[in-house]
């Protein structure tokens, strides 16, 4: 699954999901940050990075189980 950028000032940025593993053991998901040239600084892609991750990891997975 690839989302499309969350950021209005890089339209170019995708967020792509990988998922792994086998219908009898767990699921693994991965994802994946691309961006086309120019490439960002390191600071403007830890602080993509990090967005993400939240995103993911804190803000999605609070909603599990409700």
């Amino acid at each position: 699954m690839v989302w499309t950028s969350i950021w209005p000032w890089r339209r170019d940025a995708r967020i792509r999901f990988e998922l792994s593993g086998s219908r009898r053991s767990s699921t693994t998901v991965c994802w994946i940050l691309t961006v086309d040239d120019p490439i960002p600084d390191d600071e403007t892609i830890l602080r993509m990075r990090t967005g993400v991750n939240e995103l993911i990891n804190a803000n999605l997975r609070s909603t599990f189980g409700r």
